[in-house]
């Protein structure tokens, strides 16, 4: 008797066997609302290896920046609730005064400290926009600051951090000049599964 494993090829490539699929929450994130917004939109199209949104509203580089900030206590509270993650995504959120390179080293340094061993850790800035918008709370370029940094950091092999690409919204997907609506929650949130499941 012979028995056969189904799988798919494209034209041209070997077959390569199916990755592994990642734990429920094993994946935890920081940010601002930004981020919530993603959170929220990766729930809603059935995402499960991430986080879902935890309150971190306003919470922009600065408030992750000390190891033992509100932000971090909430952190660490899901943790407590799922595990340490083997993977956090930390975004880079700003207000108008900006962040520092040395700002988002520290935001990497603090998420080693609250992951498990060894997580891996990707880097993103806020989403960016269609041409003539962007986020006034972040200020002139300031989604495209906060881009820029996130690869920065990519680059720099003593981060060892993983840049998956740039979240956008489109112009029908913000909602107050800003933040996602309903179809941009979900627009991001399809765009998080594609960076890492």
């Amino acid at each position: 008797m012979r028995f056969t494993v189904p799988f798919l090829l494209a034209a041209g490539s070997a077959a390569m066997p199916a990755p592994a699929a990642e734990p429920s929450h094993s994946m935890g994130f920081i940010g601002c609302s930004m981020a919530e917004n993603v959170a929220q939109g990766y729930v809603a199209v059935g995402g499960q290896r991430m986080w879902g949104p935890y309150g971190t509203g306003g919470m922009v580089v600065q408030s992750w920046t000390d190891t033992n900030s509100a932000s971090w206590k909430l952190f660490d509270q899901q943790s407590a609730k799922y595990g340490k993650p083997t993977a956090v995504w930390v975004q880079i959120c700003i207000f108008t005064q900006g962040a520092t390179y040395d700002e988002v080293k520290k935001l990497i340094a603090n998420t080693r400290q609250h992951a498990a061993s060894n997580a891996t850790v990707y880097i993103t800035g806020q989403p960016l926009y269609d041409a003539g918008q962007t986020c006034f709370l972040a200020g002139a370029n300031g989604p495209q600051n906060t881009d820029a940094l996130a690869q920065q950091a990519a680059k720099d092999t003593a981060q060892n951090v993983v840049y998956p690409g740039a979240f956008r919204l489109k112009t029908g997907e913000v909602q107050d000049g800003c933040h996602a609506n309903t179809n941009g929650q979900k627009s991001l949130g399809q765009q998080a599964i594609a960076f890492w499941g």
